[in-house]
């Protein structure tokens, strides 16, 4: 099983990037799946995470009308569209099987092994 993040990159403050979760050994549609990311010295944090079922949304605040979580079930991938980034965005960004209910969090142990993104001023 494998989670492959990728799309990072170097952006400039207010441009805008695409994450990708792509999976080999899993079929992402029977998983929730969350993108967390982690600057270092801080804990990882939880940021969007999308329902296996009904396909429902979750974003923590800080990101909640700049970022899109999406899945292609046919493509085996969830996407994080990363829109209007900020300095403050910059980070390590994971994809993950997760819970997505009353808040969000790793669950099921499969993680992506993380892809920089680095937002410029």
């Amino acid at each position: 099983v494998q989670l492959q993040a990728s799309g990072g990159g170097l952006v400039q403050a207010g441009g805008s990037l695409r994450l990708s979760c792509a999976a080999s050994g899993i079929a992402l549609e029977y998983y929730n799946i969350g993108w967390f990311r982690q600057v270092p010295g801080k804990e990882r944090e939880g940021i969007s995470c999308i329902g296996k079922s009904d396909g429902s949304t979750y974003y923590v605040d800080s990101v909640k009308g700049r970022f899109t979580i999406s899945r292609d079930n046919a493509k085996n991938t969830v996407y994080l569209q990363m829109n209007t980034l900020t300095p403050e965005d910059t980070a390590v960004y994971y994809c993950a099987t997760a819970f997505c209910a009353n808040g969000m969090g790793p669950r099921g142990g499969y993680w992506g092994q993380g892809t920089q993104v680095t937002v410029s001023s």
